[in-house]
C-alpha cells in the first residue's frame, strides 16, 4: 500500500481516530505514526475536528421579538378596550414581565462570561487528554483520557510565551476536573493564541517557580 498518497493518509488518520480500523492495521498504524510526524500531525487534526462534535451547544438569549409574539398569543389584542382588567390578568402580566427580566439578565451575564480560547492537549502518542477553555478570568479544565498520577504527584499547567519560559498557570485538580483562577498577569498571557503544557511535579507544583518534571501533554490555545 502507497501510505504517500495525501487521500489515503488522511482515509487512514480518519478510520484511526473514529476506531473503525482494525486491530491488525491499527498496529501497523500505530507502528508508522512513530515515524511520520506529517502523519501524526494527520491524526491530532481529526482528533480536534472530531472532538469539538463533544462540545454542548451554549445556549443563546431569546429575541425579544420572539418574547413579544408569545406575550401577543397569550393575551391577544381586542378592538374594545374593557373598562377593568381582571386582577389575574394583571398577575399574569406581572410574572411574564419578571420572567422575561430575568432572561434579559441572564443572557447579558452568560454573554459576558463566553469562552474564547480553547485547546485539546494531547499526549506523545497524540491521544487528546485534557480540553481547556479560556475565560475571562478563570481557566475550565476537562479530562478526556487523563491518565491516573501517584498521591505525592500533581499535575501543573504551563503558559509557553513567546520568549519561551514558562509560566505556571496553577496545579490541576486531581481528576482534572475544574477551574484555575487566572492572575491579571496570567489572564494577559492567555488572552491570545498560544502553546500550553503539562508537566509531571512534586505534590504541590513546583518548589522552583519553573518546571521539573517531564512534559506529559501539550497543546495549541487558539480561537474558538
Amino acid at each position: 500500500m502507497n501510505y504517500s498518497q495525501p487521500e489515503l493518509r488522511r482515509a487512514l488518520a480518519a478510520d484511526y481516530v473514529i476506531g473503525l480500523m482494525p486491530g491488525t492495521a491499527r498496529r501497523r498504524f500505530e507502528r508508522l505514526l512513530q515515524d511520520d510526524q506529517s502523519l501524526r500531525g494527520e491524526v491530532a487534526q481529526w482528533q480536534e475536528t472530531l472532538a469539538t462534535l463533544t462540545t454542548p451547544l451554549s445556549d443563546q438569549p431569546v429575541p425579544e421579538r420572539v418574547w413579544q409574539a408569545i406575550v401577543a398569543r397569550i393575551e391577544p389584542q381586542h378592538l374594545h378596550v374593557p373598562e377593568k382588567r381582571p386582577f389575574w390578568n394583571w398577575l399574569r402580566i406581572g410574572a411574564l414581565a419578571c420572567s422575561l427580566l430575568l432572561a434579559t439578565v441572564l443572557g447579558v451575564l452568560y454573554n459576558r462570561d463566553n469562552a474564547t480560547l480553547r485547546a485539546t492537549l494531547v499526549a506523545d502518542n497524540q491521544q487528546p487528554a485534557l480540553r481547556i477553555r479560556a475565560y475571562d478570568s478563570y481557566l475550565k479544565v476537562e479530562p478526556l483520557n487523563l491518565a491516573g498520577v501517584q498521591a505525592d504527584r500533581s499535575l501543573e499547567l504551563w503558559v509557553i510565551p513567546a520568549d519561551g519560559k514558562p509560566v505556571s498557570l496553577g496545579v490541576l485538580p486531581r481528576d482534572g476536573d475544574g477551574q484555575l483562577q487566572l492572575s491579571d498577569t496570567q489572564r494577559k498571557l492567555v488572552s491570545a493564541p498560544t502553546t500550553l503544557a503539562i508537566t509531571l511535579e512534586p505534590q504541590g507544583g513546583s518548589p522552583t517557580g519553573g518546571p521539573t518534571g517531564p512534559v506529559l501533554y501539550q497543546g495549541k490555545l487558539a480561537a474558538l
